[in-house]
């Protein structure tokens, strides 16, 4: 049995190609495979560390391949968005108030850092950029920004109330309060809000990458694109009737929006914004992350993980 082997630029032209086929089609069905593996309790964020995922779950992180479980830490309550940088895997506690640091490679907790958390409720995250891991805390209303060097806190970010979901890219930490429908930019030269964007209903996760920043407007069912240097809306799709507790990511020329009353996730050109394609059936709520050559999902409220290959297959 021969198999060929594709190379990640070759791949990536490939399903750019195919993108750009299908962007006149609102619900096309993208070539794929799918992988669904049980996970027992509640599984729910995500972050990719290689061929590999890390996922929260009730009373630990646990790390996933498509081989299965791969290894496990015990925490309090992890929640949120999960970042990899230094060697480690950062995740906030919402019993506890801490910012958790575990070591990848051993599998266990090194440090728990006392910085608050944003939102007792999970939907909050935590992001690494500019040489550093940045936390909300709703307490306080303020982002907090450590040094993994020394694992301690080195600024205090003031924002507005309702900061609960970051993300880090395109030179600057972007930050959304739901509360008060409103997009912050933050330079991590000055550790100061430098600009501010009005979204609309319920705005939720967010994106920084291929070009621009992308938000969920979960409560009006819309993904808007704002344009880093301007810090304007440039767009919008209406998605879905709307995109509560779903999830966000971008790669390879697409955004990807894991949804939850519809299908499983949507792609979307982030060029024309059209959608691309739509996969998988309802599943509620859950998480969604590119990897390269395709996309993990979760849906805790079915208990799986799924990998989702959008790469060519292989031919025997």
């Amino acid at each position: 049995m021969q198999r060929i082997f594709l190379s990640q630029k070759l791949i990536a032209t490939m399903m750019a190609a195919a993108l750009a086929t299908a962007a006149s089609a609102a619900s096309t069905s993208l070539p794929h495979e799918e992988q669904t593996q049980v996970v027992p309790g509640f599984a729910d964020f995500l972050v990719v560390d290689g061929n590999s995922v890390w996922a929260t779950n009730k009373g630990r992180v646990e790390r996933w391949s498509q081989q299965g479980k791969q290894a496990e830490v015990a925490m309090t309550r992890p929640c949120g968005g999960m970042a990899v940088a230094e060697g480690s895997l950062w995740v906030a506690d919402c019993k506890d108030g801490t910012l958790n640091r575990i070591d990848l490679q051993a599998a266990k907790l090194t440090v728990a850092i006392p910085t608050g958390v944003a939102n007792p409720r999970g939907e909050t995250n935590v992001v690494a950029g500019a040489g550093s891991i940045w936390i909300p805390n709703a307490a306080t209303r303020t982002i907090q920004r450590v040094d993994p060097g020394d694992n301690r806190v080195v600024a205090s970010i003031p924002v507005v109330g309702g900061t609960f979901y970051l993300a880090f890219g395109l030179g600057a930490l972007w930050a959304v309060s739901s509360d008060n429908q409103l997009l912050q930019q933050i330079d991590p030269a000055t550790n100061t809000v430098v600009k501010r964007v009005v979204l609309g209903k319920q705005p939720g996760f967010l994106a920084a990458g291929e070009g621009a920043v992308w938000v969920q407007e979960q409560g009006d069912g819309t993904l808007a694109r704002i344009d880093p240097t301007t810090a304007k809306v440039t767009g919008r799709v209406k998605v879905g009737a709307d995109l509560k507790y779903g999830d966000i990511d971008v790669g390879n020329g697409a955004v990807w929006l894991r949804t939850t009353a519809d299908q499983t996730f949507a792609m979307i050109d982030a060029k024309s914004m059209a959608i691309v394609g739509r996969l998988g059936p309802a599943a509620g709520s859950g998480a969604l992350r590119f990897a390269g050559t395709g996309l993990w999902t979760t849906a805790h409220d079915v208990h799986t993980l799924s990998w989702w290959s959008l790469a060519p297959k292989a031919k025997d």
